[in-house]
């Protein structure tokens, strides 16, 4: 049967790179996919070209797009996020019918989800808000897929959003698309999913600068070294392209890497993640850090400047020791292990709060294939929530309490001479000051809750008494004398 006499399975709306290889993707697959763009001409280029003689077919309205569906309908919206979403949300409600689904697939921010998941469930539809993770290639060979929204809708979906994900497992048959949760719950783990790529980045490009600069290795002895570590316990997508980055040549013979401004862009998702980390009370400091680091690269001209004039010392490692490949890797390792560590703790927190219910072993899997931050190690992270899916923090499993422990030496040796050659490592130091916090029985806390109720009356809780006892004390009575008023919580 032609695609002209056959009913669509889905449409897709947003013709940019993404939408166009999800298209791909999908029509690879066996569905019949219909296909339409705000600018009409980008439908017609991509039907008579690049989708020629496929199972795609252009819609220059939304009401021909609606009208290709097979019902239920299914349309996809990959589209920038903001108000070009609501707008096509708005425009799609009235041609629809009770029980289609709208899926928006691109970097909504999770509260916009939740406003939509509601206003599109009230008009008698469902929608799905979905991460999707991996880049240009990953849309067309199979990226990540987090869909949350209407848990009605999953069933309608899931056949599709499964076939085009990235596949894992002994088999390869695991697909990396499972249910998250009600509402915002896709977007939600998507955004934490930038916020620990952000934190990779960023500590590959510290070990990265301590290589250059601290060791002076060339781009070629760089690029071995992270051509060996991805055959090991750093096995991951984001070591592999920067293997790939720094062998990369121009047509003079110069290293790309080398003539690329260091100014960092970011889209806002790190920054999305830091709010809530903060709003939730979780000490996510690897992540914020990492968020900062790109902002404090925003800031070339006055680092310029400030080079002229701030001393310090000359980011040259004085007599490095023997191992210090071993002892940069095993930072890496370690500060990768608490940054997911991190941002797990902030998705239980986000699950209990919204109540989600959130698979912690899924969303592992979920991330093991296709998208940015997949690694090898997070089939680890899937065993440790599986052995113990009320698990609070990743460092509380054995395996991993273990191997970062076996990587400690390392980690402070290597963040001894950063600074002490003065190479900034915001997020590999933040991750250790974490760990030894975290680890610590007994922090100076107490002073800091003396000093808030000298000055703020704010009250304490005592080591000697129960908790949820409170107590206030007059700290600066005449004579020296103090009194304490109790208060029960």
């Amino acid at each position: 049967m032609s695609n002209q006499n056959r009913k669509s399975d889905i449409g897709l709306i947003g013709l940019a790179v993404m939408g166009e290889n999800l298209v791909m993707n999908m029509e690879s697959k066996g569905y019949t996919v219909s296909v339409f763009n705000r600018s009409i001409e980008k439908v017609t280029n991509f039907v008579n070209g690049r989708a020629k003689g496929l199972n795609i077919v252009g819609a220059y309205s939304l009401e021909e797009l609606v009208g290709q569906l097979k019902s239920p309908r299914i349309v996809m919206l990959m589209v920038r996020a903001g108000q070009p979403v609501d707008d096509f949300i708005t425009a799609l409600l009235p041609l629809m019918d009770k029980g289609d689904v709208i899926i928006d697939g691109g970097n909504s921010h999770f509260p916009d989800t939740e406003r939509r998941w509601k206003q599109v469930e009230e008009a008698g539809l469902y929608y799905i808000g979905t991460g999707v993770s991996g880049g240009e290639e990953g849309a067309l060979l199979g990226p990540a897929v987090m869909p949350g929204g209407s848990p009605e809708a999953w069933p309608i979906v899931k056949p599709i959003l499964q076939a085009i994900s990235a596949k894992v497992g002994p088999n390869n048959d695991i697909p990396c698309c499972q249910w998250v949760g009600r509402g915002g719950a896709g977007h939600y783990v998507k955004m934490i999913h930038n916020g620990i790529e952000y934190g990779d980045m960023q500590l590959i490009c510290e070990v990265y600068q301590f290589m250059r600069d601290g060791l002076g290795m060339s781009n070629d002895q760089m690029h071995d070294t992270f051509a060996h570590w991805n055959e090991g316990k750093l096995d991951s997508y984001l070591i592999e392209i920067t293997r790939d980055i720094l062998a990369q040549k121009d047509e003079e013979g110069n290293y790309v890497v080398d003539l690329v401004l260091d100014r960092a862009g970011q889209k806002g998702t790190g920054k999305w993640t830091g709010m809530e980390a903060l709003e939730h009370g979780i000490p996510l400091t690897l992540i914020i850090e990492a968020v900062l680091a790109r902002s404090l690269s925003s800031l070339k001209g006055e680092r310029v400047e400030a080079s002229k004039y701030l001393v310090g010392p000359n980011r040259k490692v004085a007599d490095p020791p023997a191992d210090i490949l071993d002892a940069l890797h095993n930072a890496l390792y370690a500060s990768k292990i608490v940054s997911y560590a991190q941002g797990f703790a902030l998705l239980r927190a986000a699950s209990e709060e919204y109540d989600w219910d959130l698979n912690y072993g899924n969303i592992a899997m979920m991330w093991r294939g296709g998208c940015i931050i997949r690694s090898a190690f997070l089939d680890d992270i899937k065993d440790a929530f599986v052995a113990d899916p009320a698990l609070p923090n990743l460092l509380l499993n054995k395996y991993f309490h273990d191997e970062v422990a076996a990587c400690q030496d390392g980690w402070r040796t290597t963040l001894a001479l950063a600074i002490q050659a003065g190479i900034p490592t915001p997020s590999m130091s933040a991750a250790l000051s974490w760990y030894d916090g975290y680890r610590c029985a007994s922090l100076p806390a107490n002073l800091l809750q003396a000093q808030r109720d000298y000055f703020g009356a704010h009250t304490y809780e005592r080591v000697d008494k129960p908790r949820g006892e409170y107590f206030h004390t007059n700290w600066g009575g005449q004579g020296g004398q103090t009194s304490a008023t109790t208060y029960t919580v």
